[in-house]
């Protein structure tokens, strides 16, 4: 249970104070916020979870439904669209594909031999899931996507409050949930996107990494490899994680059965870090089937590191442009290094440090990196970390809801941009 002051709002004291004063509005204010968060501080976690996930989802659903009263036309339906129609686009639209008829056999190209883009930049586990539930309910896909998304991300929330726990007390861990739950790109986590179901399989791996559970997270590990691209990060993280515990081993024992199911898992990520490459391959009988569809949004090959230097030189020229990504990886160091990101223990802060050294050399930065950053919830617990103070908690709370709302104003709505694309969320 959840006391007031683990919540972060003013303790309820007894008795006459020795010096009497007229309440103030503030004290009032929170005597009713105490009155009516009462219920909530005396209920199980998992229903204190559930309670703040859902109050998000509404944020979001109301942010979506007013943003679609202002949507003009687009390639998925007309002006003022319904809500599950609104959502109902962009990625969401390939993975209805995959719903409909599965993947392609053969790569669609150009007449100079480069990818079109098709459903192999997209994983499997969530429209198999949707699938899954239109059988068994008859909903079609709108329904069902947003459905199995929605409750993924409740079962992430859940997730990540029992990983959070590990490092915290139950106040603070609800905060940083409640941090997840309203980050600006979290009205994701309702939409027919896979990544609700990509961070449940991550909080759980992660979990049971720290938990150093090693064999009980290799199925996990390979969901979630079917789920987003996250193998290669997670693989160097359990590989520094061996490393760690070998090095440490004469202060902590690392019994031999550890050490072959850590192996287990490290070459199991390993493996799955290229199994979605692997399977395109095997069906489509091209090597290069899945980088080529990945790289056919970006016009370009896959070379590493390079699109950030490119995206600085556009941004401010080719003076100082290839210095931007440098000074971006001098404050992500510096802030990793903080007092309050390593409070969160060191595996959490390798996974964010190896997601975010996998973004700069593979990802080509544009409007969906946004997004991209989902994965870094584990700093969400760190902003937590940073102050006690109930003032900063709901401050935090309040900007997060705001910027959804630009999020989701700027990048959700279809507007066309000079090369004849659009900005995708």
């Amino acid at each position: 249970m959840i006391t007031s002051q683990a919540a972060g709002l003013p303790p309820m004291h007894s008795g006459a104070s020795s010096v009497s004063r007229k309440p103030t509005v503030n004290d009032e204010l929170f005597a009713l916020l105490r009155r009516g968060l009462a219920p909530l501080l005396r209920a199980p976690w998992w229903l204190q979870v559930t309670l703040i996930y859902g109050a998000a989802r509404l944020l979001s659903y109301a942010i979506f439904l007013g943003a679609a009263w202002h949507a003009e036309e687009s390639p998925w339906g007309g002006r003022q669209p319904d809500y599950l129609t609104f959502i109902n686009r962009w990625d969401a639209g390939w993975y209805e594909r995959i719903f409909d008829g599965g993947y392609p056999t053969t790569i669609p190209r150009n007449a100079d031999g480069t990818a079109q883009p098709n459903q192999w930049a997209f994983y499997p586990i969530f429209p198999l899931l949707a699938r899954g539930l239109s059988a068994v309910t008859g909903l079609e896909w709108a329904a069902a996507g947003a459905i199995i998304a929605t409750v993924a991300g409740l079962a992430a929330a859940l997730m990540i409050y029992v990983l959070f726990r590990n490092f915290s007390a139950p106040g603070t861990a609800l905060w940083g949930v409640a941090f997840f739950a309203t980050f600006p790109i979290s009205a994701v986590l309702q939409v027919p996107y896979a990544e609700s179901v990509g961070m449940f399989f991550l909080a759980a791996a992660l979990h049971l990494l720290i938990k150093r559970n090693y064999a009980a997270a290799v199925p996990l590990v390979m969901l979630l490899c079917l789920s987003r691209p996250a193998g290669a990060p997670f693989a160097a993280v359990v590989g520094l994680h061996l490393l760690l515990r070998w090095w440490k081993r004469k202060e902590e024992p690392f019994p031999v059965r550890e050490l072959v199911l850590g192996a287990v898992l490290l070459v199991a990520s390993g493996v799955m870090a290229f199994g979605w490459m692997l399977i395109a391959w095997w069906v489509t009988g091209e090597r290069t089937a899945y980088t080529d569809t990945e790289t056919a949004w970006r016009g370009s090959d896959l070379v590493l590191f390079k699109p950030w230097f490119d995206a600085g030189v556009d941004l401010i020229g080719p003076l100082w442009g290839p210095l931007l990504p440098l000074l971006l990886v001098v404050l992500a160091l510096l802030y990793m290094n903080s007092q309050s990101v390593r409070r969160i223990g060191s595996d959490l802060q390798l996974w964010c440090g190896m997601y975010l050294l996998y973004l700069l050399a593979v990802l080509h930065p544009q409007s969906s990196t946004f997004r991209m950053l989902l994965p870094l919830f584990p700093l969400a617990l760190a902003a937590a970390f940073i102050s006690a103070s109930r003032a900063y908690r709901f401050t935090v709370l309040v900007m997060f809801s705001v910027l959804q709302i630009v999020w989701v104003v700027w990048l959700w709505q279809f507007a066309a941009i000079s090369t004849g694309q659009a900005w995708p969320p």
